[in-house]
């Protein structure tokens, strides 16, 4: 059973079966690792409850991120032994006149206690530290394509698929993905490095993802493409 399944009605089910959805797109052999906003912003400190992870960073995920964040490591890891690229996103600080921030103040009561964060809030966390081989991107909006050179890069290293993972999935996960389907790149989105910081629209945007605009896989399949994927240009530097 898909951890979605629990949120869907049966007519859900069927009408989602009669339309057509949810067939596999499938990998291409040229593939990158986009690891979404994985910062103590959206993961809170290691080791801590839901509350106690909210108490500090109010945006945060607690044990769901850091479940993400292992499988994370292991992934990037076994990317860069094959020279693929490993691409993170992280948001960018905010100004302390808040004119950087947009619609986001709009949308959330507490929007501007982000304008004081805590010292470490907008780095990537220590078990995903990137390498030196590795792209970090700064971001202003949800998706890691706008406003950023994401789908530039891409095109000059030949990438034709992406795995994906990072927080959250309702949001910057969904419209990277969203993103990506629109400028014909094929998605894997590695279900077991997603993280919400609520469970429903965790699984929902999951299913939806997965019916309509990519393919929802296992950490096992993830790394089944990786080992099988054409070798990259990314290689450690010494």
């Amino acid at each position: 059973m898909s951890g979605w399944d629990r949120f869907l009605t049966e007519h859900d089910r069927e009408i989602a079966a009669q339309a057509g959805y949810g067939a596999r797109m499938g990998l291409g052999g040229n593939v990158a690792v986009l690891l979404i906003d994985a910062t103590y912003l959206f993961c809170g400190d290691p080791g801590l409850s839901e509350a106690e992870s909210l108490a500090l960073y109010r945006n945060s995920c607690g044990p769901a991120a850091w479940r993400a964040v292992e499988a994370m490591a292991g992934l990037a890891a076994a990317a860069r032994e094959r020279g693929l690229p490993v691409v993170y996103t992280r948001p960018v600080r905010p100004r302390p006149d808040g004119l950087n921030r947009g619609r986001w103040l709009d949308k959330n009561r507490r929007g501007r206690e982000d304008m004081k964060p805590a010292p470490r809030a907008f780095d990537i966390v220590d078990p995903i530290t990137p390498a030196p081989t590795d792209v970090v991107l700064d971001k202003e909006k949800p998706s890691a394509f706008f406003g950023t050179p994401l789908a530039a890069y891409l095109t000059d290293w030949g990438v034709d698929s992406l795995l994906v993972g990072g927080g959250v999935t309702s949001g910057c996960i969904r419209s990277t993905v969203l993103d990506a389907f629109s400028l014909n790149y094929r998605v894997g989105v590695v279900q077991e490095l997603t993280f919400d910081r609520i469970e429903a629209s965790h699984w929902i945007n999951l299913f939806d993802l997965d019916q309509k605009y990519a393919d929802v896989i296992g950490l096992a399949e993830a790394h089944d493409y990786v080992a099988r994927a054409a070798k990259g240009p990314f290689h450690a530097v010494a």
